[in-house]
């Protein structure tokens, strides 16, 4: 009985560090070795209650985490570090905007969390604000993995992903 225990405990921790992105900082992207992979930029703040509810919600999820450690270089950045950062050549400083703190890095976002897609040589390619599910953010995330963003518009993505897309991202998703 106690080995039984062991042994679904060990096979619990294992689906559970499956189910975990691999998040690297803003200092080691630009300078990662990423192939084809687009980077994923998490924009965040310590404030902000959606960006910590898509932590525990959303990023958690196996299926959204297996697509960003597969398809992505997943960067979390704090949109309100005090500190210069270099991406791709470039410095950027915080800047301090009434008694606000935002990065120059995050300049341009309407709020938080906004997620930046950049192409492997840092050029920005998407912007997605907003808090999402895990079921709608696996949509949105195989959108762009997938490179069905040149062959689709979105609304149109998301009415046939069920039953057109989902049964081969899931196939692709088994193979690695």
């Amino acid at each position: 009985m106690k080995r039984y225990i062991i042994l679904i405990a060990c096979a619990m921790l294992a689906v559970g560090a499956q189910a975990q992105v691999k998040w690297h900082s803003i200092d080691d992207a630009a300078a990662a070795k990423i192939g084809s992979r687009l980077y994923f930029v998490d924009f965040y703040t310590s404030w902000c209650g959606y960006c910590k509810k898509m932590d525990r919600e959303t990023f958690t999820d196996s299926t959204v985490a297996k697509i960003l450690n597969r398809y992505y270089y997943p960067v979390k950045f704090d949109a309100e570090v005090q500190r210069d950062v270099v991406w791709f050549g470039k410095t950027y400083h915080p800047v301090k905007k009434g008694r606000n703190l935002q990065h120059e890095f995050a300049a341009g976002l309407q709020g938080y969390p906004t997620y930046g897609l950049f192409r492997p040589d840092g050029t920005p390619m998407q912007q997605i604000p907003g808090f999402y599910p895990a079921r709608e953010f696996v949509i949105v995330l195989w959108y762009f993995a997938s490179g069905d963003n040149d062959r689709y518009a979105y609304e149109q993505y998301r009415k046939i992903f069920d039953e057109q897309i989902r049964p081969e991202m899931e196939r692709q998703l088994k193979k690695q």
